[in-house]
């Protein structure tokens, strides 16, 4: 399944050359855009992608529906997002998003796509924060605030979920290597995207982000 690359700025999915990236043809039929201007990108270049089998626009927290609308829209389109945790390498993960009205065709060539490139796809629908985000924040949420709390220290709250879950590593460790401003920005996205408690910013990453401001100024 080939495609091209179209660079709309710069990517979180593929900050670093990648076998995906490089198995890319110019002028081929597909297109992945990437970046965080692939929506308007695909918005000035959609008329010569009519007929592609897919086009994959590059999302942050954004749903899908931002860029193509949430009732009617081109039906070869779809979203993907590499998953990543703040500054950390991004992982083989490949959330690959789809409307109601998507061409079952262009979920299958995209996922065929990047599939080749080695990756794992994980097909969801058009919500803010699509999979693991949705999962993981409200539980690193959690565990800021018990901190906040002091229910126990940050080493000993890590220990216990590494040892009686048997987590590789914890997550107050985790956000603090990754940077803990980053979950701030996905958290404070997500709240006001969905209105729920459960991705509140925590008062930690809030913090944090205020001081990354301040340091960057």
């Amino acid at each position: 399944m080939t495609y091209q690359i179209i660079s709309a700025g710069v990517s979180r999915s593929f900050p670093d050359t990648h076998p995906f990236i490089e198995a890319a043809q110019q002028s081929a039929e597909n297109a992945v855009i990437t970046g965080p201007q692939a929506g308007t990108a695909f918005q000035e270049l959609a008329p010569q992608f009519r007929s592609a089998r897919f086009v994959a626009l590059e999302l942050g927290t954004e749903c899908l529906g931002v860029h193509l609308g949430d009732d009617d829209g081109p039906d070869n389109v779809v979203g993907f997002a590499r998953f990543r945790l703040g500054d950390a390498a991004p992982t083989n993960l490949i959330e690959l998003v789809y409307k109601t009205y998507t061409a079952p065709a262009a979920i299958e060539c995209a996922q065929a796509a990047f599939e080749a490139g080695g990756f794992k796809v994980a097909v969801c629908g058009d919500f803010p924060g699509r999979i693991v985000d949705r999962l993981v924040r409200p539980y690193y949420n959690a565990a800021l605030r018990r901190l906040d709390e002091g229910l126990a220290s940050a080493n000993d709250m890590d220990m216990t979920l590494r040892l009686g879950l048997g987590y590789p590593e914890g997550p107050i460790a985790l956000l603090n290597q990754t940077g803990l401003h980053h979950h701030f920005e996905v958290t404070r996205d997500l709240y006001e995207q969905l209105g729920q408690e459960a991705y509140a910013p925590a008062r930690r990453a809030r913090t944090a982000w205020i001081r990354q401001k301040k340091q960057s100024a």
